[in-house]
Parts: C-alpha cells; structure tokens; sequence
C-alpha cells in the first residue's frame, strides 16, 4: 500500500521542553491514522510540521513523495486541515468564506457552486448558506469546517480533534461524509481524538507519550496486548467458578473473568463445559489500552 505520509526520526524542542523526540512512522493510502496522547503529548506539534506551518528541529517529513519544507505549496495543496479551532473568519457568511478558500485554490464559477452544492447537501448546511458564522452553533460551524477543509478534494485530510464539543447528530453527520470520502476517493485521514470510539475504527493507531511512540498497533493487535478480553459466565456460584483456578469478580448475575484472548476462554470451555451454559466474551476497550499504556485517561473521552 502506497505510503502518502512517512516520518523520519523527527525532533522538535521548545527550549529545555522536547515536544517531539525520534519519532518515526508511515500513514498508509487510504487508511483512517490516529494519533493518540493526552494534551501535550506533541500531537499538534507533529500536525503543524506535517502542515509545513512549523520548522523541524531535525528529521525528515515526506508527503505524497515530496520534502514538506522544500515542496511546501505543492505539498499544501493536497492537505485538508480542520484544526482544534476553527479558521473561518465569523463575520462572513458560510458561502463567503467557502469562496474565498477555493479561489485559492482556483476553484471558481461554476466549479464552485457545484462543489458547494455537493458538500452543503451531504453535510446539510444548506438551510444557513447566507448565514453569518457567528450566528452558528458550534455544530453547525464545525460542519462548515469540514467543507472548507474538503473543497479542494484533497488527498489527506488531518482532523485535529474535529468533533471534541459535538452533539451525537452532528458527529454522525461528520463521519458519515468522511467514510463516504474514503471510499469513493481512497482518502487518507490522520486523526486526533479524545472519543474512543472514533480510534476504535481507526485502521492503525499510534499512542504519543511525551514526545515518543509509547504504543503502536491495530486495534485488536492493542487491545489484545494491553487491555485482554473478558468472559462473564451468569448464573454460576463462585463454588463452581473457584475450580477453575483463575482470578474472577463477581457481579450480581455471576462472575467476570480476565483472560489474556479468546483462545483462553476456548481452553477453559473445553475443560469445563458445564460451566458455561450462559456467557458472553468482551473485547478490552480502546480506554483500557490508553490507560494500561500511558496510565492516564483521556479527557472527554467517550468508552468504547
């Protein structure tokens, strides 16, 4: 699979503080990349020199097969940003400011309002095409975020946090435009986020500490290093359970154990089948995994 982002020992420092120190990766075509880490954790400094709008220390930031900082308006053109706040100026209506980004972009006349038309529609904004920013609600302009940031038909779109703040509603409305993007155009997200959920889905996750990679992975892959599975058998007494020779917890319809994979829950199936007439085998959670790996939990975070 073609590599559209590769990172080369990277090193950023603010002083005697190292944002970003030897960091190295590869975001894939096509792929839904999160990039995980408490606030801190140089995950917007990493954004900003992907971005070309902060010098690296050292390393190297390869786009698309071109140098960041020696091909930046080549590169830049094929990157849609929705930063943690938004860049839309409040005082221009949602149909000024989404013209004057494409006429950066030499997206003009007809182009433009077809383009319009198309994102408006499916990110359902065309009911307050007229409307000043600053007479939106917070959903509504993140939804105008997401257009200004796809105008262009990039390659790439980088969401730093897009949907912190946002009703269930929206974010679904969000989402469902950038899978509809990813299939239809094999477009490549980079992600940061503080709902679980939304890493749950990624396709390759990278856990920042401190500047560092602290865990990296699929989804599986972590939660089963990290966080296990459990398998909870109902309506058993802890008389029969205490035979199995393993940790459990009870709860009020039987017990819960830990068990390291599903492999394990089948051995102990095997070897004790009377036991398990009513149970059901859970994936650790991505929250687990976070908090196993950093020993911190992510604010905002939503269980998944």
């Amino acid at each position: 699979m073609e590599k559209v982002i590769q990172i080369d020992h990277l090193f950023k420092s603010y002083g005697d503080v190292k944002a970003v120190s030897d960091l190295s990766f590869v975001v894939k075509k096509g792929e839904l990349f999160a990039f995980l880490g408490v606030n801190g954790a140089g995950k917007s400094t990493t954004i900003s020199m992907i971005c070309g709008q902060l010098a690296k220390d050292s390393g190297s930031i390869t786009v698309l097969g071109r140098d960041v900082e020696k091909e930046f308006d080549a590169v830049s053109r094929k990157i849609g940003v929705v930063f943690q706040n938004s860049v839309l100026d409040r005082k221009l209506t949602v149909k000024e400011n989404l013209r004057s980004r494409g006429a950066l972009y030499g997206i003009t006349g007809r182009a433009f309002e077809k383009r319009l038309g198309e994102l408006s529609k499916v990110l359902d904004f065309e009911s307050f095409l007229n409307r000043p920013l600053d007479k939106l609600s917070g959903g509504q302009r993140r939804r105008v975020d997401i257009a200004r940031a796809l105008l262009h038909e990039p390659e790439i779109l980088i969401l730093d946090e897009p949907t912190t703040g946002l009703d269930p509603q929206t974010r679904r409305i969000l989402w469902n435009v950038i899978e509809k993007e990813r299939l239809e155009r094999s477009l490549t997200v980079f992600l940061t986020t503080h709902y679980m959920e939304e890493a749950s889905d990624a396709d390759y996750i990278i856990i920042l500490e401190s500047g560092k990679i602290a865990a990296e992975g699929t989804p599986l892959y972590l939660k089963n290093k990290y966080a296990g599975d459990y398998v909870t058998i109902y309506g058993c007494g802890e008389d029969k359970i205490k035979d199995l020779g393993v940790s459990y917890t009870k709860i009020r319809d039987g017990v819960k154990i830990k068990v390291s994979d599903t492999s394990e829950v089948t051995d102990l199936i095997l070897k004790h089948p009377d036991l398990f007439k009513d149970y059901e085998v859970t994936k650790g959670r991505m929250d687990d995994v976070f908090l196993e790996v950093t020993g911190k939990a992510l604010e905002g975070g939503a269980a998944q």
